[in-house]
């Protein structure tokens, strides 16, 4: 479907070794931070979303499938 609605890039497939991840390792090895420091702000600016709401605890427990979103970009833990 063509239209005015801008696309979004795919949701990232990012391998973990185990389950569950916290979301301030996860957003580290995704990328989504440069750093443990900066994972915190990001959470602490309410900028992350996991499954499309707001997650507001850096210890927050992600599972393989979760989608993880900062701005435009997304990412998603798989069992590697």
């Amino acid at each position: 479907m063509m239209g005015g609605m801008p696309t979004r890039p795919p949701i990232r497939q990012i391998p973990i070794r185990e389950e569950p991840i916290r979301l301030g390792q996860f957003l580290k090895l995704a990328g989504l931070a440069e750093d443990g420091v900066h994972a915190r702000e990001l959470v602490e600016s309410e900028a992350v979303q996991v499954n499309g709401r707001l997650e507001t605890r850096r210890g927050a427990q992600l599972r393989a499938g979760d989608v993880v979103a900062v701005g435009d970009e997304r990412a998603r833990p798989v069992l590697d």
